[in-house]
């Protein structure tokens, strides 16, 4: 029998199982104590995810038995107070050299022609900046005339690292560099004479920059969601550059997602980003964005591989606490009783204008709000055919009333919900109104039309008047 082959076989299995799929060996004098750590970015946080400690030669290596997703990753300091950047992506296996007097001046890579670039790119940048620094504080104190050669060299140090950023582009297409730089990128509206007519039109100027925001940017490419500078362009796409109406910010979402929908981190991390600025929003109305995430992602299984069952349970509770007050929806109806015991509905309430206010008799902040939003309602709501109904969250009955007496709330519909009747809904598997109306907190208001819709709601009384004040003038005006 042959041996040779099955020993040169077990000594390459060998070797090939003592290399760890990364290994970054990191020289950074003059420290010789404490640990060393490797994180990365992802999104506008970082994550540590290996730590190495220093030897008498200042050498600290990290290793592991995974390799390395694509990224922006650091080498934080022992007191983290500092930290070398270094791009892992196909080169795992490298070694940086460095000295903490002067980073700029001393950091060197080996073994990782991404890295060499990367240190060549960052050393340019950090002379341009610097640069660029000392002309601003010069174009304080200088002469109208000086400060416009200040401003022409200025532009002109912008010009020399753009013209970098794109000789890069094309010399390394395939670069995590490079698909950093295209991020970088901003849109160039053609000039005024290019417009339609040959006139500036700032419509057309905002409608080809929105276009045109993403050209070249790939959402196919996992490695973005580990740099630094991919959050910051996304984050100002949905707040900044598209219209806060919740249509347009469903359909640049599925856009978004569709263009992910291949790589998995790039898509969990479009989908959670918009996840958290929906599904708590700034502007109400907007959460309808997140009931649109809910039903065509969450629902239908596509989140499933990376939820953990603490966030699957708050996405599923929110979603279907909200699903059924979306602004533009029919309201639900929901059963109550009056003081006076006798049943009734909310369909049943028949106004313009119905004020829906879920309140608490024991809560401090009702008892502020609640006589000061039945001042606004005696003074002029009540005069044009609002009805407000209140609708008791908690306490006693005793304490209901006697709120409702010694504060004069007259002419409400005050009613209530028997524990019976809500026991009622559950055991028929219907929602109760905290659901329908996501009612976890006290005060809540809701303004609804005529048909019930809802027009708006978790706003203060004070934004609730000057709501019903513009509909009122808008309806004089027609």
């Amino acid at each position: 029998m042959n041996l040779k082959p099955i020993v040169l076989f077990l000594l390459l299995s060998l070797q090939a199982g003592a290399q760890s799929p990364y290994r970054i060996k990191v020289t950074l004098k003059p420290l010789t104590r404490g640990y060393l750590y490797l994180a990365h970015h992802y999104g506008n946080k970082q994550y540590l995810i290996d730590s190495a400690k220093l030897n008498e030669k200042s050498e600290a290596v990290f290793a592991g038995k995974e390799k390395l997703p694509g990224g922006v990753y650091l080498v934080a300091f022992p007191q983290k107070n500092n930290w070398i950047e270094c791009i892992v992506d196909k080169q795992q296996q490298f070694e940086i050299i460095a000295d903490t007097s002067d980073l700029f001046s001393t950091i060197r890579f080996s073994g990782s022609e991404d890295n060499i670039l990367f240190a060549e790119y960052q050393q340019k940048s950090y002379r341009l900046g610097a640069d660029l620094g000392a002309m601003q504080k010069n174009l304080a104190s200088a002469s109208p005339a000086e400060a416009e050669k200040i401003k022409a060299a200025m532009q002109e140090k912008s010009n020399q690292l753009q013209q970098y950023r794109e000789q890069f582009l094309t010399r390394y297409p395939d670069h995590l560099l490079s698909a950093i730089f295209r991020v970088l990128r901003e849109p160039v509206v053609p000039p005024a004479d290019k417009h339609p007519g040959g006139r500036y039109d700032s419509m057309y100027a905002y409608q080809y920059y929105k276009n045109h925001y993403w050209d070249g940017v790939s959402f196919a490419d996992d490695r973005l969601v580990r740099t630094p500078v991919f959050q910051p362009k996304f984050d100002r796409y949905f707040t900044q550059v598209l219209p806060q109406h919740p249509d347009s910010l469903k359909a640049a979402a599925d856009q978004v997602l569709q263009a992910s929908a291949k790589a998995p981190e790039m898509f969990k991390f479009v989908l959670a980003n918009l996840t958290d600025k929906y599904v708590n929003p700034a502007f109400m109305g907007q959460d309808a964005v997140f009931v649109h995430l809910f039903e065509k992602y969450y629902l239908t299984g596509q989140a499933d591989s990376w939820m953990s069952e603490k966030y699957r349970k708050f996405i599923f509770d929110r979603g279907y606490s909200l699903m059924g007050n979306v602004i533009g929806l029919q309201g639900s109806d929901f059963p109550f009783l009056d003081t006076a015991g006798k049943k009734s509905s909310l369909y049943q309430v028949n106004s313009t204008y119905t004020v829906i206010c879920f309140w608490d008799p024991t809560c401090s902040h009702c008892k502020e709000e609640v006589p000061k939003l039945d001042s606004l309602y005696q003074a002029v709501w009540k005069t044009k055919g609002v009805k407000v109904v209140g609708m008791k969250t908690e306490g006693t009955m005793d304490q209901w009333l006697k709120f409702i007496h010694e504060h004069n709330l007259k002419d409400w519909i005050h009613v209530y919900q028997t524990q019976e009747m809500k026991d009622a809904d559950y055991a028929a598997g219907r929602p109760g109104y905290r659901q329908l109306y996501d009612v976890y907190q006290t005060p809540m208001l809701y303004l609804l039309d005529r048909d019930k819709r809802i027009i708006a709601k978790k706003l203060n009384y004070q934004q609730l008047h000057e709501l019903l004040q513009a509909k009122w003038q808008g309806t004089a005006s027609n």
